[in-house]
């Protein structure tokens, strides 16, 4: 499973998302190859799953990836609670 963590520019935002995805998978004792990126890159990037915000979720419509929409990147139940609907 490949999971994108997406912010507009694919550096500090996208990175702490990617710790906290990765720490929640952990804990789910779930496997994934998980990457932090762009919004541009993440569009041409083939994944399983893309998590991001609801304002680039927008940009990235149409990709065949199944996106995770969270609102706050710091919040852990948040991101748990949203992959574990999505997986």
């Amino acid at each position: 499973m490949k999971i994108l963590c997406v912010c507009g520019l694919g550096q500090g935002t996208s990175l702490i998302l990617r710790m906290n995805v990765e720490n929640v998978l952990k804990d789910m004792g779930k496997n994934a190859d998980v990457e932090h990126m762009d919004v541009s890159s993440a569009s041409g990037t083939p994944a399983d799953f893309i998590i991001t915000n609801n304002e680039l979720a927008q940009s990235l419509q149409g990709h065949a990836a199944k996106i995770i929409i969270v609102n706050n990147y710091f919040d852990l139940e948040e991101i748990k609670s949203r992959l574990q609907e999505a997986l």
